[in-house]
């Protein structure tokens, strides 16, 4: 597959809600009720990070949900390309990009959602058909108004902010002609769903859902 092919599988993906839940999932037995919950909610497009031992178990998990796509996210090697596809996610996202990461995403016909943070990086992708693109960390790299002076000097991408996105700045980045959605951790909170609190991570996904782009 095509970076360009896979842009489009992305792009489409990114395209379902305007938030994707960033999942930490410790316990993989809390997958499937978690993104049931989600996905009840609007918000059907999850990535779980590979950040703990649970994570690809999470994925297997949470691959058999209907509604929902589920990708792998963190990924910093060829092998975790390889292990998150094996374990059942639809596309992948990576903090930032690797020429080795970005051959075995396309050897693996993974669909992958490259992290930049500077235009010389977009652009480097951009020449590698990556026209949907995250930007991380989203805060700490300017936020959205650093965001919006991308628009002008390239507006063949488009972005997913990610990182320090909350309630209090997401309509900010989502009202960018430039950002296609925006991942965030505040859905899916620690506490709520160690306590299975699935209909308080419903109404949390719902606001979310509802957020104008």
């Amino acid at each position: 597959m095509t970076p360009n092919a896979a842009s489009e599988i992305t792009e489409e993906i990114c395209r379902r809600a305007p938030i994707i839940p960033v999942l930490v999932i410790e316990d993989a037995a809390l997958a499937r009720p978690l993104a049931e919950a989600l996905i009840a909610g609007g918000l059907p497009v999850l990535e779980v990070t590979l950040r703990t031992p649970a994570a690809l178990d999470a994925i297997r998990e949470m691959a058999g949900v209907e509604g929902g796509a589920v990708g792998a996210g963190t990924l910093l090697t060829p092998a975790d390309v390889e292990a998150a596809a094996a374990a059942g996610a639809t596309f992948g996202v990576s903090p930032g990009a690797t020429p080795a990461l970005l051959d075995a995403a396309r050897a693996g016909d993974l669909p992958l959602l490259p992290g930049a943070a500077t235009a010389t990086e977009a652009m480097i992708l951009l020449e590698r058909g990556y026209t949907v693109q995250k930007f991380f960390p989203a805060e700490a790299a300017g936020g959205a108004p650093a965001l919006k002076a991308l628009a002008s000097p390239l507006p063949q991408i488009r972005f997913c902010p990610t990182g320090g996105v909350s309630p209090a700045n997401a309509a900010s980045y989502l009202s960018l002609p430039n950002v296609i959605c925006a991942g965030g951790s505040w859905i899916a909170p620690k506490d709520k769903v160690a306590a299975g609190d699935w209909d308080a991570i419903t109404a949390l996904a719902r606001e979310a859902a509802a957020l104008p782009r």
